[in-house]
């Protein structure tokens, strides 16, 4: 799924990281979800927060509040997450996890790897937690 999202649709980590979660738990995103997610990569390419964490706590948002949960359960679900995804992989900046930046000499998708790992990482996390 990375590989379509990322070489056929062209969209950055965060996109592609709740499109994947919403097809894997069967959840539709509209489009202005989608269209909120589009500069964070990283804030931008700014390489703050990474857009691997935000798509998925926007994910866990949606997904928490179809399930009645309220704003407090949501925000302690996104902190266990967050914990839980340093823990794994050792930051939650995209300027640690892709530590060279944003680069006009990168090649396409050069994050392809650790989106995989990372979606995989978040889908376990909800599958078992939530």
């Amino acid at each position: 799924m990375v590989h379509g999202y990322y070489w056929e649709e062209d969209i950055n980590c965060a996109r592609t990281t709740l499109c994947c979660l919403g097809r894997l738990f069967d959840i539709p995103l509209n489009d202005q979800t989608l269209q909120a997610a589009i500069g964070l990569h990283g804030a931008g390419g700014f390489r703050a927060q990474c857009g691997l964490v935000e798509g998925a706590l926007m994910f866990i948002g949606i997904l928490l509040s179809q399930k009645g949960k309220n704003d407090s359960e949501i925000a302690d679900s996104c902190y266990a997450f967050a914990c839980k995804f340093k823990n794994k992989f050792s930051s939650l900046s995209c300027y640690d996890l892709r530590p060279a930046g944003f680069l006009d000499t990168d090649p396409p998708h050069v994050c392809e790897k650790i989106t995989a790992d990372a979606i995989y990482f978040s889908y376990g996390f909800i599958s078992e937690n939530l």
